[in-house]
């Protein structure tokens, strides 16, 4: 156990690039590949390398977030282990709520001021990744730095949308730039890696994971004029203080839209995902549930991810994430799309109420085509329901469903009637 290590997960701002899957959640607890929640990521890494003392930083709708994290997260009683949460709060002090990523870290000092560290993780819940932070805390040590990002080598068509940084043979960080210019990126590329230098590869992005030495982390904390650690922190220590660039070459995405969010699930169908499951050295926690397992009848599968305690009867699913407790009539074929399941059964009195009322149960009903369709929650989808997503669709925004670049998303909890079409 890293004793001397004090993770801060932070939970992120409105999400609104992410709508609607944020509507009545925070980001970091929107449920990924089927039965995980996206801060099952950080939270994991820390486990896997050892790092027990978790802070959560949450504020924008965040009960569901809440709730997933006191459920899920129990450690011995005998332990220093926790994970626990801090929520904005108001004081006498301080009257707002959290301005960005560095203030939301200054409020919370008071708590961080009880426990004995020596190093401050700093993390997002809105990543997807596997990394062992030890490697990273290792370098920072050995090279005496005050502080550590991580970062990620990008290509061209990338580095615009991220802050980009230059080091010295050292790999300390000697310039950095905020999103720059595609014309100005011939002069910020960097040594690389010869396998990056093959994928065109050549600029090193921030992964807004950071290492802070807490005497440093204490001192940026005291400067009360700034708000965001991208932004003014880190641009503003490069040149008073040994800032280190620690190079991570594996899987990583930044989960900010849809479409990033619907290629990071569907990735995972591949043959060899890029973000590996099954590694059991790196395992992804998450809560504990006591699920029958999926039961299937007739239905013909290709490259599709299917979790537990679910009941399909479908025809066909290719390139699919199933989440847990999902219901699949006969005859539907779905391709392309995430279901994320539901968040309970409905008993069979309500399931024969619902059919003699000719109302809809949960799940997607029979002889229906879903295609680039990602369905939220708890969502009723009636027979013969045709939903293709795809460029040929424009952005849009109902009351029951959102098309953006092409995908469909289904709200949470709606009710889609027998025979819609889109």
């Amino acid at each position: 156990m890293n004793d001397n290590v004090l993770a801060i997960i932070l939970g992120g701002g409105a999400g609104t690039r992410l709508a609607p899957l944020t509507r009545t959640r925070s980001k970091p607890a929107v449920p990924i590949a089927g039965k995980y929640r996206l801060v099952d990521i950080p939270i994991s890494n820390c486990i896997n390398s050892s790092i027990y003392k978790m802070f959560v930083l949450t504020q924008y709708n965040s009960a569901s977030l809440n709730r997933h994290i006191k459920n899920t997260y129990h450690f011995s009683s005998f332990s220093k282990a926790f994970v626990d949460i801090l929520a904005a709060e108001q004081t006498p002090e301080n009257t707002k709520w959290f301005q960005g990523t560095a203030d939301a870290v200054r409020q919370c000092m008071q708590h961080f001021y009880k426990h004995d560290y020596q190093y401050a993780l700093i993390l997002s819940g809105d990543q997807l990744y596997q990394m062992d932070f030890n490697l990273m805390l290792e370098q920072h040590i050995e090279k005496g730095a005050d502080i550590s990002i991580a970062t990620l080598p990008v290509n061209d068509k990338d580095a615009p949308g991220f802050g980009i940084l230059k080091t010295d043979e050292n790999s300390f960080i000697t310039s950095f730039i905020e999103k720059p210019a595609p014309e100005l990126l011939p002069e910020w590329a960097s040594e690389v890696s010869d396998e990056m230098k093959a994928q065109g590869r050549h600029y090193l992005a921030s992964m807004g994971i950071y290492i802070f030495n807490r005497n440093m982390l204490e001192a940026v904390m005291d400067k009360k004029d700034t708000t965001d650690f991208g932004k003014e922190i880190i641009p503003q220590s490069i040149h008073d203080h040994k800032v280190l660039s620690y190079q991570f070459e594996g899987y990583w995405t930044d989960i900010g839209n849809i479409d990033s969010f619907f290629e990071a699930n569907l990735g995972l169908t591949d043959e060899m995902p890029q973000f590996n499951l099954f590694d059991e050295s790196r395992l992804i926690y998450s809560r504990a549930r006591m699920l029958p397992p999926t039961k299937i009848e007739g239905t013909r599968f290709n490259r599709s991810v299917v979790t537990e305690g679910c009941i399909i009867h479908a025809d066909f699913i290719e390139y699919s994430v199933i989440g847990i407790r999902s219901r699949i009539g006969s005859g539907t074929i779905i391709r392309n799309s995430y279901l994320m399941g539901c968040d309970y059964y409905q008993d069979i009195t309500t399931l024969k109420e619902t059919a003699s009322h000719h109302g809809i149960p949960m799940g997607v009903g029979e002889n229906c085509y879903l295609n680039n369709v990602i369905v939220d929650k708890n969502c009723c989808i009636g027979n013969d329901v045709r939903i293709d997503g795809g460029k040929h669709l424009e952005n849009t925004e109902t009351d029951t469903y959102v098309v953006k670049e092409g995908i469909v998303v289904l709200k949470n909890r709606v009710v889609i009637p027998h025979g819609f079409t889109l």
